[in-house]
């Protein structure tokens, strides 16, 4: 009894809000389907850390550390940094490279549409933020949630929690922020852009052979990053190689699952009302903002640019697939293109963009980590 007085009793405004806004993590997930295999598992942690003395986190009582299950997790997946690289592995088993290899220009956008991220940090130091702080919350621009924890999780663990909610959530609202922002920068004309169909086929052989040429070098570039690239390309040589069926398949399905419920709730574990309650967190949600749409206009005025030396002029839409929110982007981008005109197919294009995003969100985050670790 006394116990559950001294709960109740010590309840207070920040708990209740931070009660408040795990519902409406979860309310996001279930109501609106944004990100719900990370959202819910979020959502419901937050809760679980805002209950008074719970015995969910750390609890120091008497002079004695009481572990809580979700610093557990925290320290185990996310301070060693394998709940996001188990990630890689089950997002490289579900990519396919090969519409980018079938289009190789895509490799560009998948580069330029990275602009957002060191955009932000400019706008994150001027508002204060210190140099790794700003890195952290810049990397929201790739688009790219494991990234973000990645590097939130070697430069600001006490920003981890509202960089992963923000990270995941404008992941989800991709298809509300992009349109507006290619709209902007396009005419009608340029929308209606038709891209020539390519019939290059990509052997078995080119494809098996990728994946470690790309981890090779890229490592040799940015060796901060090996361990990001290379777990992305090692879950998908598991696809491509046709004799790991059945370890491709778990690492989509059952790695991907289970990983993402512990690292959810390892997120959760930040989200306590003394760390998330304070004004970096809205700054940190407005910037996460700004670089969506900074990584958007990079994307498509990059195209706009080479289409000033190409005589084959292309879609400046297909710039904006290069964010790696996959497969949403692209999805985007042939909606569009379809509404302009319905006879125009930009899909594959689309899609070779979007999975060269995933290669320039990973490199990105090494060139971070490699330029601000010494800072």
């Amino acid at each position: 009894m006394q116990e559950l007085l001294n709960g109740v009793l010590a309840l207070n405004f920040g708990n209740v809000t931070m009660v408040a806004i795990g519902l409406f993590l979860i309310y996001l997930a279930i109501s609106k389907e944004y990100e719900p295999a990370l959202l819910v598992p979020i959502g419901f942690s937050t809760i679980l850390v805002n209950i008074p003395f719970s015995s969910a986190i750390d609890q120091w009582i008497d002079g004695v550390l009481h572990r809580g299950v979700l610093n557990v997790f925290f320290d185990i997946g996310i301070i060693t940094e394998i709940f996001p690289l188990l990630i890689f592995i089950a997002v490289g088993a579900m990519i396919d490279f090969g519409p980018l290899l079938e289009h190789p220009i895509m490799f560009l956008f998948g580069a330029a549409a990275q602009f957002g991220i060191f955009a932000t940090m400019v706008v994150a130091t001027l508002l204060g933020f210190d140099i790794k702080q700003a890195a952290s919350i810049g990397i929201i621009g790739a688009a790219d949630g494991p990234t973000s924890i990645y590097v939130a999780g070697r430069f600001a663990k006490e920003l981890l929690g509202p960089i992963s909610v923000a990270a995941y959530s404008y992941m989800s609202l991709v298809p509300i922020i992009q349109p507006p922002v290619i709209k902007a920068l396009t005419t009608k004309e340029e929308r209606k852009i038709k891209m020539s169909p390519k019939s290059l086929r990509i052997s078995k052989r080119v494809k098996i052979v990728f994946p470690i040429l790309v981890t090779i070098v890229a490592s040799l570039i940015a060796p901060s990053a090996a361990a990001l690239i290379g777990f992305l390309m090692f879950g998908n040589l598991l696809r491509e190689c046709g004799v790991l069926n059945s370890i491709a398949k778990t690492a989509q399905t059952e790695l991907a699952n289970i990983v993402t419920i512990f690292l959810g709730l390892s997120i959760g574990s930040t989200m306590t009302a003394d760390k998330f309650l304070k004004p970096q967190t809205l700054y940190i949600m407005l910037l996460g903002i700004v670089a969506f749409v900074f990584d958007t206009a990079g994307g498509v005025l990059f195209a706009k640019f080479l289409n000033l030396f190409l005589k084959n002029k292309i879609n400046p839409m297909l710039g904006a697939a290069g964010i790696s929110a996959f497969p949403m982007s692209a999805r985007v981008i042939h909606q569009l293109g379809r509404k302009e005109d319905p006879t125009n197919y930009l899909l594959m294009y689309a899609v070779g963009a979007n999975v060269a995003g995933q290669i320039g969100s990973v490199l990105a985050g090494g060139i971070l980590i490699a330029l601000v670790s010494n800072l």
